[in-house]
């Protein structure tokens, strides 16, 4: 169910919207109303609806005046309504993300199809939402992997080295037992005691770490950050990824990348 907040100083006309469009049938419930753009700014903020009808011209505060004052501190689908004469000043608010325009006198078969395309857009951004929370909780898990225990063995200490600096190279087990001079059996024991990983787990999850690092910078190939992290198997770098991030490395550096926006195929899908 999605909450519809409708703002038009017209009682005849916003009682209308209420009471004569089969809201239920579109999977929408009216929130509530306001009668002019500072009330709407206060039911948006009190009420966070997934869609918001507004009326271009109001008193105290026009309907483009009122997205722009909320845009930021609330995330709705707008649905401009305007007359004829308003249709150039109604045009300006794509660039705040209106969803569209309407104009009056609104006919149903419009309202049903404008209020579709509206919940496409929140669709999309709770999505986004689940991903990047999803993302950060990946993120910070794995962030905390990569530290050294409160308190660990000089082995282990030395172990959890080992891997920060050959990370990228192709290392094993077999390399720590020679350079420490014990048994594989008794490394891997210690530090699955100590880590609560196994060694190849914990080398895994460091690369992966790694690699998100790399991926926040936007601007580097998949296949080139896989390499440099010591992934010499691009698929098996995908799946590695995935397990552990629940997105894949180019949906991370989507999420994630440089200019902090939504990802791109969003971004189009919102226009």
């Amino acid at each position: 169910m999605y909450k519809v907040l409708l703002v038009e100083d017209e009682e005849m006309l916003r009682r209308g919207l209420r009471y004569t469009f089969d809201w239920l049938a579109a999977d929408c419930v009216v929130a509530g109303e306001a009668g002019n753009g500072v009330e709407g700014r206060e039911q948006i903020l009190a009420l966070q609806p997934d869609i918001v009808i507004v009326d271009v011209n109001m008193p105290l505060m026009d309907g483009i005046a009122m997205i722009e004052a909320t845009r930021k501190e609330a995330s709705c689908s707008y649905i401009i309504l305007s007359g004829y004469d308003e249709f150039r000043l109604a045009q300006s608010a794509i660039s705040l993300g209106v969803t569209e325009y309407l104009l009056k006198p609104l006919e149903q078969e419009q309202l049903a199809a404008a209020l579709n395309r509206a919940k496409e857009r929140v669709d999309l951004k709770r999505q986004y939402a689940r991903m990047n929370a999803a993302a950060e909780e990946q993120s910070s898990h794995l962030a905390s992997v990569v530290r050294l225990p409160a308190k660990s063995s000089r082995h282990v200490a030395r172990m959890i080295r080992y891997v920060q600096e050959h990370y990228a190279e192709r290392i094993g087990m077999h390399h720590l037992v020679e350079e420490l001079g014990v048994s594989a059996s008794y490394l891997n024991g210690i530090f699955k005691k100590e880590t609560s990983y196994t060694f190849n787990d914990f080398l895994n999850r460091y690369r992966v770490q790694s690699a998100m690092d790399r991926l926040k910078d936007g601007e580097a190939k998949v296949y080139a950050i896989a390499a440099e992290v010591g992934f010499k198997d691009y698929k098996y770098f995908i799946s590695i990824f995935k397990k552990y991030a629940d997105l894949t490395p180019s949906q991370y550096q989507e999420l994630y990348g440089r200019t902090g926006t939504e990802p791109a195929a969003l971004q189009n899908n919102l226009r």
